[in-house]
C-alpha cells in the first residue's frame, strides 16, 4: 500500500499583488518623468549655449550682421528700439533656460528656499520680457510667420503671462501644491521655442525632410500646426501626467509612463540631430574670430554698389584669406538679406559669386535658383535647382522649388509667356 503524499498549494494574496503593482507603476511614472526632465533640461542648456555663443560673441565683436542668419531683421542699422528689443529677447531666453532648470530641481528648492524664491522672480521677469519682446518682433519688427502662425505665437505669450500670474498668486497664498503645478505649466510654455525646434527636427527624422510646409517661404499647414503644438502638446502631456499622479490606477500610470518614455526618446533623437545640424555650427561660428565678409560687403554695397563689392571680395580673398570669413554661408546670409530688401539684382549677383566660389556645393545653387524664382525667371531657376539636385539628390529645398515652379507653370500656361515657363519646368 503506497503512502499518499500531501500536496500543498501556494496561495497569493490579491491585495499584496495589487499593492506591488501600484508601487511598480508609481516608480515607473516617477522614473519616466525624471528621464524626460534630464533630456529636456540637457537639450535646453545646449540651446542656451548655442544662443550665447553665436549671438553673444558675434555682438562682442560688433558682427551684428550674422544675427540675420536665424532671425528675420535680426539687426537693422539705425533701428535702435528694434535692435534693443531683439537683444532683450536673446538675453532673456538664455536667462530663462538657466533659471528654469534650477527652479525645478527639488534639492535646490528644499535646501536653498531663499535662492529658489529670488531665482523664481528673475525667471518670471525674464519670461514676461522674452514674451513681450517676441510679440514686438512678431507684429511690429516683422517676421516670416503668416497670420495663423502669428496667432499661435501670440497665444503662447498670453499663456506665459497667465501661468506666471497664477504661479505668483498661489505662492503668495502659500498654496505650494498649486504653485508648483502652475510653475510646471509656466516652464513648458516658456520653453515653447525650444519645443518648436525639437518637434520640427523630429518631423525631419520621421519624414526624411520637410513635411507639410514650403521650405522656401517657410509657410504651410504643418508649421501652422507647430505654432500651436509647441506649447499645447507639452501642456497636454503634463496634464496627463498630473492626472495619473494624483490618483490614477496602475494601468493608467504605466500607460502614462510609456507615453513619457516614448516622447523622451523622440526628444533625445531630435535634440541630437538639431545639435549636430544647427547648434554645433552656430557655436563654431560664434567662436570664429575672422571678420565677417557679410558685414564688409554689405557696407560696400550701400556706399559703392554691387560691382565695387564684388571687386572687394576678390581683392580681400587674394590678400587676406585668413583674416576674413569666406565660408559659403556668409555670402548666403548677404544674399538673403538683399532679397528681403527687394534688391533682387544685387542678391542674384551675390549668389552667383557664391556659385563661382563653391561650384560643388548644392546649397549655393538652390539659393541662386530661389532668387531667380523671386524675379520669375523660371528657366534659370529650374536650371539651378536641377544643378543643386545633381550635386545632392537629397536636397529637399531644390525638390520643393521645382514642384513650386511646375505648379506656377501649370497655373500660368494660358497666359503670355506661360508656355515657356511650363516647358522649362518639365
Amino acid at each position: 500500500m503506497s503512502a499518499e503524499l500531501p500536496i500543498t498549494f501556494l496561495t497569493v494574496d490579491p491585495s499584496r499583488t495589487r499593492y506591488s503593482m501600484r508601487i511598480i507603476a508609481a516608480n515607473a511614472l516617477k522614473a519616466a518623468a525624471r528621464f524626460w526632465f534630464i533630456v529636456t533640461v540637457a537639450g535646453q542648456l545646449l540651446f542656451a549655449f548655442a544662443v550665447a555663443s553665436f549671438y553673444g560673441l558675434s555682438a562682442l565683436r560688433g558682427d551684428f550682421h550674422r544675427w540675420g542668419k536665424s532671425i528675420t531683421n535680426g539687426h537693422v542699422p539705425g533701428d535702435t528700439m528694434g535692435n534693443l528689443v531683439v537683444e532683450l529677447h536673446l538675453i532673456s531666453a538664455v536667462v530663462i533656460i538657466l533659471a528654469g532648470a534650477l527652479q525645478l530641481i527639488p534639492v535646490v528648492r528644499q535646501r536653498f528656499p531663499r535662492f529658489h524664491r529670488w531665482n523664481g522672480r528673475i525667471y518670471m521677469l525674464a519670461a514676461v520680457t522674452v514674451s513681450g519682446a517676441g510679440l514686438y518682433m512678431l507684429w511690429i519688427r516683422g517676421s516670416v510667420a503668416d497670420f495663423p502662425q502669428r496667432i499661435g505665437f501670440t497665444g503662447n505669450a498670453v499663456l506665459i503671462w497667465l501661468c506666471a500670474a497664477m504661479a505668483v498668486r498661489f505662492a503668495i497664498a502659500r498654496d505650494f501644491t498649486r504653485h508648483r503645478t502652475w510653475a510646471l505649466r509656466l516652464f513648458l510654455v516658456v520653453a515653447a521655442s525650444w519645443f518648436l525646434r525639437v518637434e520640427l527636427f523630429l518631423s525631419f527624422l520621421i519624414f526624411r525632410g520637410p513635411f507639410g510646409f514650403d521650405p522656401l517661404s517657410f509657410s504651410g499647414p504643418f508649421l501652422t500646426f507647430l505654432s500651436y503644438a509647441q506649447y499645447l502638446l507639452p501642456l497636454a502631456v503634463l496634464e496627463l501626467y498630473l492626472y495619473a499622479q494624483r490618483g490614477g490606477g496602475s494601468l493608467r500610470r504605466m500607460a502614462t509612463a510609456f507615453v513619457l518614455f516614448v516622447m523622451t526618446i523622440g526628444t533625445a533623437a531630435a535634440t541630437f540631430a538639431l545639435t549636430m545640424a544647427v547648434w554645433v555650427p552656430e557655436v563654431k561660428a560664434g567662436f570664429d574670430t575672422r571678420i565677417s565678409i557679410t558685414e564688409t560687403l554689405s557696407a560696400t554695397i550701400a556706399s559703392g554698389g554691387i560691382d565695387q563689392a564684388i571687386r572687394q571680395y576678390h581683392q580681400l580673398k587674394a590678400a587676406n584669406p585668413a583674416t576674413y570669413n569666406f565660408d559659403q554661408g556668409e555670402l548666403n546670409i548677404l544674399g538673403y538679406q538683399l532679397l528681403r530688401k527687394k534688391q533682387f539684382s544685387d542678391a542674384i549677383r551675390i549668389f552667383q559669386l557664391n556659385v563661382e566660389a563653391y561650384p560643388e556645393a548644392s546649397n549655393v545653387y538652390d539659393s541662386l535658383a530661389e532668387a531667380y524664382a523671386d524675379t520669375l525667371n523660371v528657366p534659370l531657376a529650374v536650371a539651378n535647382y536641377q544643378k543643386a539636385l545633381q550635386l545632392n539628390p537629397k536636397n529637399r529645398t531644390a525638390t520643393a522649388g521645382l514642384k513650386k515652379l511646375a505648379a506656377y507653370g501649370a497655373a500660368h500656361a494660358g497666359s503670355p509667356g506661360g508656355s515657356q515657363a511650363e516647358g522649362a519646368s518639365q
